[in-house]
């Protein structure tokens, strides 16, 4: 089917909320380890990991020999938590010992959505509480309840609740909603979630839900002190703390698979997906002893969550994440490219900030550094460019105006050097017009 078939079944029959990136649209037919493939056979270098998802890689030989083994030897593919299965029992015990201390029970869904849904559940079932905190610019999926707790207007819609919500300022150094500069700072970001908690709820919260970086929202990068001061916070108002690591997690962040445990966040439940699954549809909530048991005496099922095929992909992603060392080279990797990023930045005035952890990096473009105007338009350009020279870039942020770099863990220095010549080479090219 060629690209422009597809689109016209697209046009006709998709929901109008179906959008694509690119303005001819990119048709990917193939994908190995960095690199995938459109229908005319063209190589792209993925920097963006499918939407951060790929972390051992595109078709990894380990994983496509495991579901080769499954298939040829007829294993079931679908037995939900009804019936025992070693593959989701395995993973579960194996998440607990990457988990923060105290962090002892697992469930997996089918997606981030649906784990960060659970958790706000479960938090709100422990607590007898029902208001949820959340930051402005967050992102915790598209579901509903996840999208209440969504501090972007694009994504929101008319019909969303949110009575049992409030946001927090967002501790966006770059553009501190205090007109703070990190010299001066004194941790007001962290400061304002007990000022909300304070004036917009009955002085009790069910949970606190933050990403340690925040995604969509263009990796903004808290400082490190902002987390033990904000679970402080949490703690004293009788709130759960949830640690939405859906896109920072399977070791893209930090030194560990959880980024959540290398900051010493004193989380009550991590949330996991996308790099968990390497392409597989899992989610995961981990959490306390004590939220489970506030939970006993009722039901709560997931379809396909533990199916074994996702479960063992997963279990499988993890060993490769060890075996190979991916963790240490994201940190190598992702230290070189933050470093030649803020290089760039002697040259190209359009880049106004470089920030994230490991192989999670943004780059947010503007027209003015003094002004700090978002380079939307340019942007948007700028990806066109990049795609031109065969590397495949995200971008994100409230006004669409971050570059998002969340390669797979795989990526190399040689890798790195392909993206900054296309970043540099189509940088040139947009300030030559202007």
């Amino acid at each position: 089917m060629t690209t422009d078939q597809i689109g016209e079944i697209r046009k006709k029959h998709f929901l109008h909320t179906t959008v694509h990136y690119y303005k001819k649209p990119l048709q990917l037919v193939k994908a190995k380890n960095q690199y995938v493939f459109d229908e005319t056979g063209r190589q792209y270098l993925d920097c963006v990991g499918g939407i951060v998802c790929i972390s051992a890689g595109h078709n990894h030989p380990r994983i496509k020999a495991q579901l080769k083994k499954m298939l040829d030897e007829d294993e079931i593919q679908h037995t939900s938590t009804l019936y025992f299965n070693p593959h989701a029992a395995e993973l579960a015990a194996r998440l607990i010992e990457e988990a923060p201390p105290g962090v002892d029970r697992a469930f997996f869904t089918n997606s981030g959505s649906e784990a960060n849904e659970l958790a706000f559940l479960a938090a709100r079932q422990a607590t007898g509480e029902t208001m949820i905190v959340n930051l402005r610019h967050s992102y915790h999926g598209c579901t509903s309840g996840a999208l209440s707790s969504c501090g972007h207007n694009t994504w929101r819609f008319r019909s969303q609740p949110v009575t049992a919500v409030t946001s927090a300022m967002e501790p966006y150094c770059y553009r501190c909603p205090f007109g703070k500069a990190p010299s001066s700072c004194e941790l007001e970001c962290a400061k304002n979630v007990e000022t909300t908690i304070q004036t917009t709820t009955h002085g009790k919260i069910a949970a606190f839900i933050a990403e340690p970086v925040m995604g969509v929202g263009g990796f903004i990068t808290p400082p490190a002190d902002y987390f033990p001061e904000v679970t402080k916070i949490v703690h004293k108002y009788g709130g759960k703390y949830i640690s939405d690591e859906v896109q920072t997690g399977a070791g893209r962040a930090g030194q560990t698979v959880l980024l959540t445990k290398d900051l010493e966040i004193d989380a009550d439940m991590v949330t996991m997906a996308k790099g968990l699954g390497n392409g597989a549809p899992i989610g995961a909530t981990l959490m306390k002893s004590d939220i489970a048991e506030a939970m006993s005496g009722k039901m709560m099922f997931n379809t396909f969550g533990s199916d074994p095929y996702q479960a063992a992909q997963a279990k499988l992603v993890l060993d490769i994440i060890h075996d190979e060392h991916l963790i240490e080279n994201a940190q190598t990797v992702g230290k070189y490219l933050m470093d030649s990023l803020k290089g760039l930045m002697k040259t190209h005035p359009l880049i106004g900030d470089v920030r994230g952890r490991g192989l999670l990096l943004g780059a947010e473009l503007v027209k003015d550094r003094t002004t700090k105007e978002y380079a939307t338009a340019e942007t948007s350009e700028l990806m066109e460019r990049c795609r031109d020279k065969g590397v495949l870039i995200g971008k994100g942020g409230l006004f669409g105006n971050v570059i998002r770099f969340a390669p797979p863990l795989t990526f190399t220095r040689a890798n790195a050097d392909e993206l900054l010549k296309a970043i540099d080479e189509g940088l040139f090219e947009i300030e030559r017009k202007q």
